[in-house]
């Protein structure tokens, strides 16, 4: 695997940094006054400042609006829980709340989304086989 880079607008960047050590294991890379380098799963997240934020759109899916933009992380159902709790215990609420989506189906996975601070969309999901992420 590669890793991936991605970089993603915020208008409070501590305020988003607290957010990010709260609800996902991070470390972090190097750092601006105007962005920083977090260590998201092995990938590199960028959160930069920004006045101009992405516009929100959806799709329905498997019976939700699924927002778009968005990302987000594959997990083992272990971590997936381990996040679930994290956000439980947070002050911060589910934009759509755990489930599985495609029960029974090729592709059956656990989801749940998550808005950080400046309204990014983060998607966390888990399959009890990760050998059939692209399953049809």
């Amino acid at each position: 695997m590669h890793p991936f880079h991605l970089a993603i607008p915020v208008n409070d960047l501590d305020t988003c940094v607290d957010f990010y050590k709260e609800i996902f294991p991070v470390s972090f890379g190097r750092s601006d006054s105007t962005w920083v380098d977090l260590n998201f799963y092995g990938h590199q997240l960028v959160l930069h400042l920004s006045n101009k934020l992405a516009e929100e759109k959806y799709n329905h899916v498997d019976g939700d609006d699924v927002p778009y933009p968005h990302f987000g992380i594959v997990l083992g159902i272990s971590d997936f829980l381990e996040i679930k709790h994290n956000i439980e215990k947070s002050d911060y609420d589910f934009f759509i709340k755990p489930k599985v989506r495609f029960e029974n189906m090729p592709g059956e996975q656990h989801t749940m989304f998550i808005k950080d601070p400046s309204n990014n969309f983060i998607e966390i999901k888990a399959f009890a086989d990760q050998n059939k992420l692209f399953e049809t």
